[in-house]
């Protein structure tokens, strides 16, 4: 893999404002829950399935899945509005 194609992989598509990899965690969990029936699906088993595809640290993958579900290092925050 070279210096453009390891960029690419963290640049945000301007469609949706997903990076390729956030991309493949959704598309995993969407694939996992059609299989379990649309149950949840445990978090190692959508890391195992993650890396079927793609070589990426349990750090990453969870700093991804606390993305999409919004949570960030201030979510505990106080002062947020909603708390």
């Amino acid at each position: 893999m070279n210096d453009s194609d390891k960029l690419l992989d963290l640049l945000p598509d301007v469609r949706d404002g997903l990076n390729r990899k956030e991309r493949l965690v959704l598309y995993c969990l969407m694939q996992t829950q059609n299989e379990f029936k649309d149950r949840n699906v445990p978090t190692i088993t959508l890391y195992g399935r993650v890396l079927e595809h793609i070589d990426m640290s349990q750090a990453e993958f969870q700093h991804i899945l606390s993305k999409m579900v919004g949570l960030t290092r201030n979510s505990d925050d106080p002062t947020r509005p909603g708390q």
